[in-house]
């Protein structure tokens, strides 16, 4: 009888110990969620699309990472969002280079007065630089991808600007390498977030503000710009980049990485669609608020093309100084856009 009780107790010892030492199943299939800070309002055509990125993640990897957006800079301001990704404020986010500059020296080519003429030219040329490239600026984050707005140009409020001489002495707003575009065109320039925009050109603290006809509609500054000057040779757009947090990456298994990969692939083509709508929409917004287009006559196009180039070179300069192939960098930029 003791022999029967002594058999019984180590075999209810048995299944204690494996039940305690089992894995909960249920806590490791809990999701990792991931915050995602973002600049734009709740209902911009790019927090719909970062919206539907999470989902599309959350889809593809059943449920095992869960991507919360948090739009308007609510978790971190413009100028914030990439070291908030490095220090942990955020798990991912989309940051504008031109909003810190220095931050990225070599990538600043990309928001250089090129000549864009299209999003899809400049999202893919950052996205094929960053590839050749390889900048270690970004190695303290993991990239997922890169996309760049359609030409900025210039806007004003109440001034019509119909060559060089009309912007000498106005106060543009501005952001990174754009504030060297509109010094160098003989404006001042004034650092200021696209948020904090609208206000600006309201109360006259502004006169103008260069950038893609995107904010027109996005940030409806449809209602305080009257004009608009179209040009090509001095056209510029801004490097956005989409981080994760590399500690977060790093404790992926690798079936997610390659998952969350492909979904990075397959949005920047769907971000180029998006901004190529949204120009449309700036410039349909502009059309019914009865804003002025004044495109520029070749010869004076070429004057504010001839305007910007020292800024090229500047940047060449400067990226050598730091020793960066800053020369090597603008001209393959340069070699890559003659294809768009």
């Amino acid at each position: 009888m003791k022999k029967i009780f002594f058999i019984i107790s180590l075999a209810t010892l048995f299944i204690l110990s494996m039940t305690l030492t089992r894995p909960n199943t249920a806590v490791a299939q809990k999701p990792v969620e991931v915050s995602y800070s973002v600049i734009y309002p709740p209902l911009h055509l790019h927090t719909q699309l970062i919206n539907e990125w999470g989902k599309e993640i959350e889809k593809r990897t059943n449920g095992r990472v869960k991507i919360t957006v948090f739009p308007g800079n609510t978790l971190t301001p413009p100028d914030k969002c990439y070291d908030g990704v490095v220090k942990g404020i955020s798990g991912a986010g989309m940051a504008i280079l031109a909003y810190t500059r220095g931050r990225f020296p070599l990538s600043e080519v990309i928001d250089l007065p090129l000549g864009y003429k299209n999003a899809s030219g400049a999202t893919n040329l950052v996205n094929e630089f960053f590839k050749k490239f390889k900048p270690k600026e970004f190695d303290d984050t993991k990239v997922m991808y890169f996309h760049a707005h359609a030409p900025g140009v210039l806007f004003t409020a109440k001034k019509p600007v119909n060559k060089l001489e009309d912007l000498k002495g106005m106060k543009i707003r501005s952001t990174g390498m754009s504030a060297k575009v509109v010094a160098a065109l003989g404006g001042a320039p004034v650092a200021m977030p696209m948020s904090d925009s609208y206000d600006a050109l309201n109360r006259g603290v502004v006169d103008g503000t260069l950038m893609p006809f995107e904010p027109v509609a996005g940030f409806k500054l449809a209602e305080v710009l009257k004009y608009t000057t179209l040009y090509s040779g001095a056209t510029y757009s801004s490097g956005f980049i989409v981080v994760m947090s590399k500690e977060i990456w790093n404790a992926f298994s690798p079936d997610i990485q390659k998952t969350i990969e492909k979904i990075n692939e397959e949005w920047i083509e769907k971000t180029i669609k998006a901004w190529d709508e949204l120009e449309r929409l700036g410039r349909e917004a502009g059309i019914k608020s009865g804003m002025q287009f004044i495109t520029l006559p070749k010869e004076e196009d070429e004057r504010w093309g001839k305007a910007v180039r020292p800024l090229l070179d500047e940047y060449v300069n400067s990226a050598k100084a730091k020793g960066l192939p800053g020369d090597e960098a603008l001209k393959y930029c340069l070699d890559y856009l003659k294809k768009f």
